[in-house]
């Protein structure tokens, strides 16, 4: 008599979600826990249209390995706990998930100044909780991100990033002794525009890790409260520019300046001669102001410039990779979830 075979089906989701990367504007800084605590702090950023995407699924029962993460290389392990990726192992720890195959992509690179890493942390928290069939609210991931990066990977830095990748959208992010509050800023999608179509985004180049640099900046909180105050006073001027029907939106531009040389003075890791000279190069070719995004040290170089000028300002940045982009509303967002059914055999 033939043998029956057994066979069993099993039914995988496959998740992938796609998460904006951040520019900030003002009050950089302002976002340590161990200044706002004790201080208040706020910032203005908005996300924009280039995205990290990460794919997840139960990796399928075929491998003689449990787990495969893909990046920058590539690790197949059976523990979680042999994962070198830091913030994958301790992702995956924290949300009990197992037999996993995740793989990671972006528009533009890591250790750029954009937010990258939190950005990964966000998306990935994102796709974690849906493979589990659990959707959770924007603030929800944003908090679950900041512990997972400052807390679990003890990474160095503020909380600005994991905010604004979850939420999305142009806003002022306030911090205090009770936490954080996201509110959008208020301006016309013309006016809004209006900013979008006066920014000038340049790659310098890949800067040192964000942790490493924010050490300097977290060292120098202490003796920077007076600069520290002022560039979130700057904040809010900026938003009454941005929401001012009547006010001259080349302000914003102008501040920029002013608030880059104040970034300047919080560490010296933050620029570098080079960059200096970009930024110089950049502001004589009639750009109004600017900055460098990020902790510093290199990554992306933003210009704000009126469109009569930008001509002058592309040519003296010939030797950059200008990288054009559009303002986004929506935060981290899952764009694929589809079941995958496979059947095992006993053979």
């Amino acid at each position: 008599m033939a043998k029956t075979r057994k066979t069993e089906k099993y039914i995988k989701n496959m998740i992938i979600t796609k998460t904006p990367f951040r520019m900030s504007f003002f009050g950089g800084g302002t976002d340590f826990e161990e200044y706002f605590r004790e201080n208040g702090g706020a910032v203005l950023s908005s996300t924009f249209d280039k995205y990290c995407y990460v794919s997840v699924r139960h990796l399928p029962r075929f491998f003689d390995y449990w787990n495969e993460i893909i990046y920058s290389r590539i690790e197949r392990v059976h523990d979680t706990e042999a994962i070198e990726h830091p913030a994958v192992r301790n992702a995956m720890l924290m949300e009990d998930m197992h037999e996993l195959r995740l793989s990671y992509d972006a528009d533009l690179p890591a250790r750029s100044g954009l937010g990258t890493s939190s950005s990964f942390a966000v998306g990935m928290l994102n796709a974690f909780n849906a493979l589990k069939g659990k959707k959770l609210s924007k603030r929800q991931l944003a908090d679950k991100a900041i512990f997972l990066e400052r807390v679990l990977c003890g990474e160095k830095g503020g909380i600005q990033d994991q905010i604004a990748a979850a939420f999305g959208g142009l806003n002022v992010i306030e911090f205090g002794a009770d936490g954080y509050s996201v509110r959008p800023v208020s301006i016309s999608e013309e006016r809004k525009k209006l900013l979008n179509d006066r920014l000038m985004l340049f790659f310098t180049g890949f800067s040192r890790f964000s942790s490493d640099i924010q050490s300097g900046t977290a060292a120098a909180l202490r003796d920077k409260k007076m600069q520290l105050k002022e560039m979130c006073a700057m904040v809010y001027e900026a938003e009454n520019i941005l929401s001012g029907k009547s006010s001259d939106i080349n302000e914003f531009g102008r501040m920029l300046d002013h608030t880059w040389k104040l970034k300047r003075g919080i560490s010296g890791g933050i620029s570098t001669d080079t960059i200096d000279g970009m930024y110089e190069a950049g502001i004589r070719a009639g750009a109004l102001g600017g900055k460098l995004l990020g902790a510093g040290g290199g990554g992306f170089l933003l210009f704000y410039a009126e469109p009569e000028r930008q001509p002058m300002v592309m040519e003296a940045m010939k030797e950059l990779l200008y990288i054009p982009f559009s303002f986004e509303n929506e935060g981290t967002a899952i764009v694929h979830d589809e079941q995958e059914t496979f059947e095992k055999t006993d053979r």
